[in-house]
């Protein structure tokens, strides 16, 4: 009975919490950030314990006894039975780049209640329930990758298909993702100088930890904090210093060292610095959003970005479309991400001790991530929406006051942190803004604004990095299973030649879309390809779960699956548009290959997407179509009912 009432207790919080920040109540007042937190922090509770039980007791029946291939398959390498919470580390780390904290940045120009009820009901409702469903397949598929179990479940036509797109749609996000850390650190040495000696300090942790020390944890987690702590202050002093020209650097010359730093990360063994990176980007993602959410109660700041703006209706200066289907791709993690399911189905199913753990793990990491791209947009609104506008467009303070956004503060804010911040858009230098105004009015700590700033670089830098670190491993991983095809050394990892080859591929495309496009392109490509990749996934687990005798739970799937494929092929369409519009107008023989490429890439992902799409629902009447003994056959055929094997402990050869 206690825990009856307290969980209706929590339930009216949030319920009014809700209707504070959606207007409900007190309409037309300022809301207070604070709300926010609530209304997210009980939904997100309430979503997990209830909703989250539901997925894993019925449409999953995730049960402890059955043996996992971390067990199974142990060998110490790939397949390694890891602590849940070590894990949980290891997977949030994996899943949350910068998308939960840039695309909430960007979509604030709608306002701030779009990105928040789409941030609260998609992290609940689809993202987490995407996540958790191919964490469970790929453990009871002895820990295979979507597009392994994509060719299983749907067929080679479908699975084909879904492997290309996920190459095409890796090497778009990457170039998304990097653009946010171009454009924040372009000529400023002082964050340049702060994220290059993580670097070293990631790779001395993993020399700490497995050649100086082993399994000495701690001491390797005091010394990496110390030393990034280190490196944002002595950033300091590099600005007016001999070491200012190796650090102020241009455009180009931050894409050069990005695409060199990629090329080497990806080819380095991950103990080297792929997993210290992984595990000081956790500690410090965790903590930093902790510390926010706790500067956001202290403070209690309101909320200065009104609830709707003109731009839902499109002509927006971040991002040109409407609303629909726009904010939506926008905001490409944090609500729902493609980029999880390759993590899903990649490292962690091989280290799940438990299939207790999986709700934790899988869901629980996605309702952390959705809370992470709440304090980002929070970070976001409580900025004055004119100095907001100055920090992420081009535009002249002149023409932001004629579309009623008149700058305030932006001098004043490139004062307190150091660095011009006008004119920097991409998203990543107004979060940091955001972010150090929290921390900055903290108590005691007005004065320490430009460490803050460049603590806050370092911060979303960390999550960016494990991205393209993992993402461009990934992707080499993809392009030599393809290469093989050709040439079979190329498929082995362990072939040099091969993996450097390929590596260099897949640096150079990601490099080049960063290179050659900006925010209001590559951003909206990044969110067309992740979205496209997480409705592709959902089918993938639609058609799992058809196919274990639970068609009545195929809803849980099937729903944010339609939305996503609905929302991203009209994104999709959309963005030709725009893009042949620009075209049209373009000069510059360079600008115009650009244009060129860019709608060929997103015609590329939607026709890959349709195929798997078609493949799927044909596969799914076949099966619904069948007798009872038929479908048993289709199993067979399949593959599925050998690769579950394992799944019933009563009876290990029966299908759940």
């Amino acid at each position: 009975m206690t825990k009856k009432i307290i969980w209706f207790g929590i339930s009216l919080i949030a319920a009014w919490a809700i209707a504070i920040v959606t207007g409900i109540v007190n309409p037309g007042e300022q809301v207070n950030a604070l709300w926010v937190v609530v209304a997210a922090a009980c939904v997100y509770v309430i979503t997990y314990r209830f909703y989250g039980a539901f997925i894993a007791a019925k449409v999953l029946s995730l049960d402890a006894r059955r043996v996992t291939p971390a067990h199974r398959l142990k060998d110490g390498r790939d397949y390694d039975p890891t602590n849940r919470w070590v894990l949980f580390g290891h997977h949030f780390a994996a899943i949350a780049g910068a998308g939960p904290l840039i695309g909430p940045m960007l979509a604030a120009q709608f306002g701030y209640l779009p990105g928040f009820l789409w941030i609260l009901i998609g992290a609940a409702l689809a993202g987490s329930v995407h996540d958790v469903v191919i964490l469970a397949a790929s453990v009871r598929r002895n820990g295979r990758s979507l597009a392994q179990i994509a060719k299983e479940a749907i067929g080679p036509v479908g699975g084909v298909a879904a492997s290309i797109a996920i190459l095409f749609i890796i090497i778009v996000a990457l170039a998304g993702l990097g653009l946010a850390v171009v454009n924040a650190l372009t000529h400023s040495p002082w964050g340049t100088f702060t994220i290059a000696v993580s670097i070293p300090i990631a790779l001395l942790m993993g020399f700490y930890l497995y050649k100086i020390r082993p399994g000495k944890v701690v001491e390797m987690s005091i010394i990496g904090v110390l030393l990034l702590l280190a490196g944002v202050i002595g950033g300091h002093f590099i600005p007016g210093s001999a070491l200012e020209p190796f650090f102020n650097l241009s455009r180009g010359g931050l894409v050069l060292a990005m695409a060199i730093y990629g090329f080497i990360a990806s080819v380095l063994p991950v103990w080297l610095l792929l997993c210290p990176r992984d595990y000081l980007s956790t500690y410090m993602k965790i903590g930093t959003v902790m510390l926010l959410a706790l500067g956001v109660i202290v403070i209690a700041p309101n909320l200065k970005m009104p609830p709707v703006t003109q731009f839902v209706n499109g002509g927006g200066p971040i991002i040109p479309g409407k609303l629909f289907p726009f904010m939506f791709i926008t905001i490409a993690c944090g609500a729902i991400s493609g980029f999880h399911s390759l993590i899903s189905s990649g490292t962690t199913p091989k280290m799940i001790s438990s299939e207790g753990d999986i709700k934790l793990i899988g869901f629980g990491a996605m309702l952390t991530e959705g809370f992470v791209g709440i304090i980002a947009l929070i970070a976001a609104t409580i900025l004055i929406p004119g100095d907001y506008f100055a920090i992420n467009t081009k535009l002249t303070f002149d023409q932001l006051a004629i579309m009623g956004f008149p700058v305030h503060r932006i001098h004043e804010l490139s004062a307190m942190v150091g660095v011009d911040v006008a004119g920097r858009p991409g998203g990543a230098v107004s979060l940091a803004v955001g972010m150090a105004s929290i921390l900055g009015n903290l108590p005691g700590m007005k004065g320490l604004m430009p460490y803050w700033y460049n603590f806050a670089l370092m911060f979303e830098a960390l999550f960016i990095l494990t991205t393209v670190d993992a993402g461009t491993r990934v992707a080499r991983f993809l392009l030599q299973e393809f290469g093989g095809y050709v040439y079979k050394p190329l498929a082995r990892p362990s072939w040099l030649p091969g993996t450097l080859l390929m590596s260099f591929l897949v640096v150079g495309a990601w490099g080049y879309l960063i290179n050659s496009g900006n925010i209001s392109t590559i951003w909206p490509m990044f969110g067309v390809s992740n979205q496209l990749l997480a409705a592709i996934a959902l089918g993938v687990g639609t058609t799992v779960i058809i196919k274990q005798n639970k068609v009545q739970y195929a809803w849980t799937t099937f729903i944010p699956m339609l939305f996503m494929f609905v929302t991203t092929f009209t994104a999709s369409w959309q963005l030709i548009d725009m893009f042949k519009a620009k075209l049209t107008t373009a000069t510059v023989p360079a600008e115009i290959l650009s244009y060129r490429i860019d709608i060929v890439l997103v015609y590329l992902m939607a026709i890959l997407a349709i195929v798997v799409l078609l493949d799927m629902v044909y596969k799914w009447y076949i099966y619904l179509a069948a007798s009872r003994k038929d479908r048993k056959t289709i199993l067979c055929a399949d593959g599925i009912i050998a690769a579950e094997d394992d799944q019933n402990p009563e009876n290990p050869g029966e299908v759940s």
